[in-house]
């Protein structure tokens, strides 16, 4: 993958050779591994990461069908069989230590009593044994009516309470004390309890169920009965249809194949929301409960959702599979709305045959347009649930409508047959404007409205982009090799995301028309969409529970986004489960990710093109006022040094008393220093020298480079003879000038340092010949080089005039 990524930690994995694990169980630093080969499995969890131990078990005489570690019972499991027999092993000597006849019915679930000693035993007759293993004495036993017991759990909060789960999802709560049922908890979940733990101390008990739901449940009523504290659900069978709801990208409706609407938070599931199974009439359906419901709507295939005006009325409109009415939703209020959306003349009969599909709400909010299998396409009111009109005489088009999409502005409606043409209508009038026929039948179509162009899937596997402004086909895609089941466009309209049953997501440029993103999954996903803010691409896939979030590696990270070969060979993505996966050998490294590599730019693109040196503006722009800037900083007034005066007074001899007067300077030795004298030759001076017969200068352009203002003029006074230099070293610095100059090179540099040169030495310079000479080939050069950059500059210039006042 290289525009999309998993979110996915790196964990430590094992793969187990098995053809499927029944049951696994942890205690200590230990896995155990129940198969269906009749085998356990330990591995050590903490420290080498190894196979512990192995024990194989016939089929015939003891089949294992559950397992448990009972407290106390140090390197002890105990295990329970089909044929209704129990087992004490010790894992660490491998031995076998008890056997336990059993009750002649196959043990469903073990679990352990606040009673040091004691277990429960589930039974297939849904019979629950309280017994001492260390006796082998049954102390008490209950009879359940709802099939097998397939968990059991304990209330450790001082409560003789066990919690007990069925098949049908009922949990029936007995009173230890009394050795009786207390208390009964009808439908806690859909489908089969597949376990239950009360927490330690708390009158909490936790379950989960096989309709894909965690529920929290609290005891502090009375008669002992519990209520929901809280719970976390998702479908309870995959999802057909994902679509973000509002600009935030923080929501995602969701339809599932059991039938309900829900909407599933990317921030943090506690803003998860259930908006309901569809139904014919809700007030009946409340009456007959869940389960016996037959009003229950089929599953929704196609929705369409707007934000604008949804808490006002119905925000959301969905189709259902063969079936002709459409639903509208409440966002707002999770709930279905109440409006009912089909033809007048089929609201007394409900034809078979004549069912919706496809769907989509204009950005208004106020107008639902609906496609029927036909070729009839009408609009809605979705305030009233009024009908308010239909396109085409009697039918939109003759074949069943594959799509339906409405711009942004409400001028046009485009509708998609399946005999292959694309119609555009005029939304208010519902007259036809324009239609194409397209080289294949339309499989489904998806409009970006902010830029106006058209995603078409075909029954042949390709993919066009059609501009709704020019009504013509702009870019064309093959290379699945499957029916395409779902597509999605970035916010900017950029890319088109595919998905296909050959299992691979595809992401195609638009603006160049290549792919640039390819990979495969383990199943095909049925339906893309990717966040208004385009962080985010989710994918639901075949026969899987759960919506996937794929991060845009392309915000955050350096991304290479070119083409990818024709012969490219896209990698498999394996998804993320909580399932082991079986007969898989797979090494820690990840995969090396088709990352952009940093573009690191040369000194110099080209050497027709003037390169400036990046060095700041104060190293180079203030060289020719450093004798102003001095005199600024100049203070006004010398700080005074008060003279200190002697203890003692010098006077001179006599009656009279008389101070000596100072004593007066002199100058006796001129002050003049002739600094070619005594001035050292500076390494930048030796660089020059050596440049004379080298003709090599980056040596000593790169030394002036790293001098602050003040050493470049210290620097460049030396030069002088007068400064302790030569005219020979002048001449090579005005030579290191013109090699900057003729590689176009550090040009503003050689432009300030060639300024100052003029402004010390003026005087030196007009006086020798050599120096003239030298200094006439740089004006030449220099005049060259600012007529061809002045060239460069003017065609720039024309070329913006023009794009800003051209009509494009």
């Amino acid at each position: 993958m290289t525009t999309f990524s998993m979110l996915l930690q790196g964990t430590k994995r094992w793969f187990i050779p098995m053809k499927a694990t029944r049951q696994r169980y942890t205690f200590y630093s230990l896995l155990v591994i129940m198969s269906s080969l009749w085998m356990l499995i330990m591995f050590l969890l903490f420290g080498i990461y190894s196979q512990y131990l192995r024990i194989d078990f016939d089929k015939a005489t003891f089949a294992v069908s559950a397992l448990l570690h009972p407290s106390t019972y140090l390197n002890k499991i105990l295990l329970g069989s089909e044929q209704g027999t129990l087992q004490l092993w010790n894992i660490r000597s491998n031995k076998l230590l008890y056997s336990f006849p059993g009750w002649g019915l196959a043990v469903t679930t073990l679990q352990q009593a606040p009673a040091v000693d004691v277990v429960a035993v589930g039974l297939v007759s849904g019979h629950i044994i309280v017994h001492n293993i260390k006796f082998d004495e049954t102390l008490m036993k209950f009879q359940q009516d709802w099939g097998p017991i397939t968990a059991v759990s304990f209330r450790t909060d001082g409560h003789p309470v066990m919690a007990a789960g069925s098949p049908v999802g009922h949990i029936a709560l007995w009173d230890l004390e009394e050795k009786k049922l207390m208390c009964q908890m009808q439908d806690a979940h859909s489908t089969a309890i597949a376990g239950m733990t009360f927490v330690p101390g708390e009158p909490l008990l936790i379950t989960n169920g096989a309709d894909n739901a965690l529920r929290v449940w609290i005891f502090d009523g009375p008669g002992g009965t519990g209520r929901v504290l809280r719970s976390r659900m998702g479908h309870s069978a995959p999802p057909t249809k994902i679509r973000y709801h509002g600009q935030n990208g923080e929501q995602i409706l969701s339809a599932g194949q059991d039938g309900t609407l829900r909407s599933f938070s990317t921030v943090h599931e506690k803003f998860n929301k259930s908006l309901g199974r569809g139904s014919i009439n809700k007030k009946k359906s409340k009456k007959k409960g869940l389960k016996l419901d037959t009003m229950a709507l089929p599953p929704i295939t196609a929705f369409a959702s707007e934000v604008a005006h949804q808490s006002d009325w119905d925000g959301i409109v969905a189709c259902h599979q063969g079936y002709i009415t459409c639903t509208t939703w409440n966002y707002q209020k999770t709930s279905m709305g109440a409006h009912k959306l089909r033809p007048e003349e089929f609201s007394k009969r409900k034809p078979i045959d004549i069912y919706a599909t496809a769907v989509d709400i204009t950005s208004c909010g106020n107008f639902a347009v609906i496609g029927m299998s036909t070729g009839r396409v009408d609009v809605y009111n979705m305030q009233s649930g009024i009908h308010r009109g239909r396109y085409g005489k009697e039918t939109a088009h003759e074949g069943a409508i594959r799509g339906v999409a409405v711009d942004g502005l409400n001028q046009l409606v485009i509708t998609a047959g399946s005999e292959g043409l694309i119609k555009f209508w005029k939304f208010k009038m519902k007259d036809l404007v324009y239609s194409t026929e397209l080289s294949s039948s339309p499989s489904g179509i998806l409009l970006h409205r902010d830029s106006g162009i058209l995603g078409i899937a075909f029954d042949d596997f390709t993919i066009s982009v059609l501009d709704i402004e020019t009504r013509k086909i702009v870019r064309t895609f093959s290379g699945h090799h499957g029916q395409i089941n779902d597509m999605t466009f970035s916010p900017d309209g950029r890319w088109l995301i595919t998905s296909s049953m050959d299992c691979s997501i595809k992401t195609w440029d638009l603006p160049s028309g290549c792919l640039i993103d390819c990979f495969l999954v383990d199943s095909a996903a049925v339906s893309l969409t990717m966040s208004p803010t385009g962080d985010f691409l989710a994918s639901a896939h075949v026969d899987d529970l759960g919506i996937y979030l794929w991060s845009n590696r392309s915000l955050y990270s350096l991304v290479s986004l070119r083409p990818l070969p024709a012969d490219y060979e896209p990698s498999l993505v394996t998804l993320p489960s909580t399932c082991p996966m079986q007969d898989v050998d797979v090494s820690g490294d990840e995969e090396p990710c088709d990352e952009m590599i940093e573009y690191i730019s040369p000194e110099q693109l080209g050497e027709q093109l003037v390169t400036l040196s990046l060095l700041p503006e104060s190293r180079w722009k203030n060289l020719l006022n450093l004798d102003i800037i001095k005199k600024k900083n100049k203070p006004r007034e010398p700080p005074k040094v008060p003279k200190s005066a002697p203890f003692f007074i010098p006077t001179l001899p006599g009656l009279i008393p008389r101070y000596i007067p100072p004593e007066e300077e002199t100058d006796t030795q001129s002050k003049v220093v002739n600094l070619g004298i005594l001035a050292q030759k500076s390494d930048f001076y030796i660089h020059l020298e050596e440049a004379l017969s080298t003709n090599e200068y980056k040596a000593p352009l790169d030394l002036l480079k790293s001098l602050g203002p003040s050493n470049i003029e210290v620097e460049l006074r030396s030069l002088a003879p007068e400064g302790g230099g030569s005219v020979e070293v002048m001449l090579s610095f005005l030579r290191m000038i013109g090699m900057m100059l003729n590689k176009k090179y550090n040009f503003e540099l050689a432009q300030a340092y060639l300024a100052l040169f003029l402004k010390l030495h003026l005087k030196i310079l007009s006086s020798e010949p050599k120096l003239l000479e030298e200094l006439s080939k740089l004006s030449m050069h220099l005049e060259e080089t600012w007529i061809h950059l002045q060239a460069l500059f003017n065609q720039s210039l024309c070329v913006l005039t023009y794009m800003k006042s051209a009509l494009l």
